[in-house]
């Protein structure tokens, strides 16, 4: 089996390092047999904070932040909110009694991102391997913050009486692969350990920040490299301008923010993310059409649309409705 080396994940640091890896592993999964190629991003859940069902979301969704991450034959999962029950049925009604090898990212362990995980059918079966991985949780860590909701006081059953195979493992380096696919983390700005991830893929740069928020006076040299280039950037935009200002330093973006960002790091396509529970899917498409215009007003080539449950991305450009 092809496996990612140490000097792999060094060299891909560098806008040329990207372009030999994407004709490296191209190349790769083409010639390896039974590995499948093309990636694909589907969304599950996009909201923040906590869902909100009603007639006012049906259009975007009211699921917490859960998306599905196919490359080749690796399953990447980010984040564990409430979309990850539907994920997990999909899932399950597609593989049927194959086993399943998935892998779960988590941001950080704030309600929104993790509270899905109990609900997740694929655990409930012994066929299931799932590697959870994610930074520090609050206080105990990260084992003790995803199966602290599953103690009697809040769930029927316990994370010791899973059947599946389950894994969980504190990030303690930034640089890692998941299979064939190369990985690095960094650091958010939001309350507590909470990190954003860039996964890299023989079709494209993918850039995954649900939580993040502007730093003060606008410095965010390190995050504008990190995303540089990315195919497609899914970015915290939870508030407008006016919102933001009255809710400074709670760790959420702004959609002129997100702009201005992804302008700067040359980003080809960014999905506003994280949608506010407030936020009905009027104000959605306000966020929107507020987006594209400051974008047409810097002349810029960024394509900008709003996550929505439902939303397929492939990475070859073709998108469905």
């Amino acid at each position: 089996m092809w496996q990612v080396r140490p000097e792999d994940v060094a060299r891909e640091n560098s806008a040329a390092g990207r372009r030999i890896f994407q004709f490296y592993f191209s190349c790769r999964l083409r010639y390896s047999s039974g590995i499948k190629s093309g990636t694909t991003i589907k969304f599950w859940g996009v909201r923040g904070s906590i869902p909100t069902p009603g007639r006012g979301t049906v259009r975007y969704g009211g699921n917490t932040t859960c998306i599905e991450v196919r490359i080749g034959d690796d399953i990447i999962i980010l984040d564990a909110g409430t979309g990850l029950r539907l994920l997990g049925q999909s899932l399950l009604k597609e593989f049927k009694r194959q086993p399943l090898n998935l892998t779960l990212l988590i941001s950080h362990t704030h309600w929104d991102h993790i509270q899905g995980l109990p609900f997740f059918a694929p655990i409930y079966d012994s066929r299931c391997r799932m590697r959870i991985l994610g930074g520090e949780g609050a206080r105990k860590g990260l084992v003790a913050a995803l199966t602290g909701q599953m103690e009697s006081s809040y769930f029927p059953v316990p994370f010791s009486k899973l059947p599946s195979n389950i894994e969980i493992e504190e990030l303690r380096e930034f640089n890692f692969a998941i299979g064939n696919t190369l990985v690095r983390a960094h650091r958010a700005n939001h309350p507590g350990f909470c990190v954003g991830y860039r996964l890299f893929s023989p079709n494209g740069l993918i850039c995954f920040f649900p939580d993040t928020e502007p730093r003060p006076g606008g410095d965010d040299r390190d995050m504008i490299d990190f995303i540089r280039d990315a195919d497609v950037l899914i970015l915290d935009s939870q508030y407008d301008h006016h919102e933001y200002h009255q809710h400074t330093g709670w760790g959420h973006g702004c959609v002129h923010d997100s702009v201005k960002l992804a302008l700067r790091a040359g980003v080809k396509r960014l999905i506003l993310f994280h949608h506010d529970p407030g936020h009905d899917d009027k104000t959605i498409d306000r966020f929107v059409r507020y987006a594209r215009a400051l974008v047409k007003k810097q002349h810029g080539k960024l394509r900008v649309d709003a996550a929505r449950e439902g939303l397929t991305i492939k990475m070859n450009g073709k998108n469905s409705p």
